[in-house]
Order: C-alpha cells, then structure tokens, then sequence
C-alpha cells in the first residue's frame, strides 16, 4: 500500500521503459490504475502532461487531460468528484484519539484496529482544553481552546499522519 501516488506512476513509466517497443501499448492501461487527480498538482502539470510517452498517444492524454479537470474540481472544490483517478488507494480509515490523564488534551493516539491495540503518537506540543478538533486527509487539525494560562488561544496546530510530526499554522482571525 502506498500513500504516494507518484511512486505508482513512476514505476508504470519505468515498466513501459524498461521494453518500449513491446510495452508502449498498454500505456492507457496502465495509466487507468494511477489515481492520476490524486498527484501533486505540479507534477501533474509539470511531470505527467509533458510527458512525451503520454502526449504520444490520444488515449492516454484523454485520461491525463481527464486528471486535470478532476484536479481542478478538487483544488476549486467545485463539486463532488467521482472519477476513478480522484478515488482514494486506500480505503482503510485511520481513528485517533486526543486526550491525556488531566483535564489538559496533550496526546495523540492511533487506535490500531488490526492490531487491536492503542498506539501513542507524538505529544501534542501546546496543551489545551475545550479545543475543536478535525481531520483532512493525512492531517489532524486542533483549533482554540485554552491553554495552560487559562487565556483563549488563536493557535491552528496541525498533525501530519504521514510525517508524524506537528506544525503550527497560521492562528485563527
């Protein structure tokens, strides 16, 4: 399982390279299994549409060409978007848990269902009570509250799932 989908386009590419001339034609094909709206937006445009293999052929641009108006979709969120290239890899849902022994919310936890096991993550580094809390995507975000000075925080901290590790975003107005 991958998160990157960068490595399944690469690794097409580098099949189809590896035996050109016998292996250009299933291009589309393979093109079909890459959730393609699901790139970067820059190596969309800048790596994948360039591509000359991909130009090379209607079918394939058809489907790059079909990625760039459901990346568009996505970034403008201009509407639900059921392409298969913008449908997620992974279908399994990650649960975490925010919490701590005091009334302040200083952990993160992973619930690892598999496992059937709690899995503690990296500490969150400002603790706080009566927060708000969401995820999007790979990222946890934590909003307001209290601090530890009881004043009301305009502080945005934001989780990567992927990187393990937490970032301050810009405070809330």
């Amino acid at each position: 399982e991958t998160e990157d989908e960068r490595l399944v386009y690469e690794a097409a590419l580098n099949w189809i390279n590896y035996d050109l001339e016998k292996r250009h034609c299933h291009l589309p094909e393979l093109l079909r299994t890459v959730r393609l709206a699901l790139l970067p937006a820059i190596f969309l445009m800048e790596n994948v549409s360039t591509e000359e293999l991909i130009n090379a052929q209607a079918k394939s641009k058809e489907l790059v060409d079909e990625a760039i108006r459901c990346k568009l979709k996505i970034l403008q969120n201009d509407g639900v978007v059921n392409s298969p290239c913008a449908r997620p890899r992974k279908t399994s849902h990650a649960l975490f848990l925010l919490g701590g022994q005091t009334f302040m919310c200083d952990k993160l936890y992973l619930v690892d269902q598999k496992a059937k096991e709690i899995i503690p993550k990296a500490d969150i580094p400002s603790p706080r009570k009566e927060f708000s809390a969401c995820a999007i995507g790979c990222k946890v975000y934590i909003t307001g509250g209290r601090g530890s000075e009881n004043g009301v925080s305009k502080d945005v901290w934001v989780y990567d799932t992927v990187h393990e590790e937490w970032s301050k975003a810009a405070p809330m107005l």
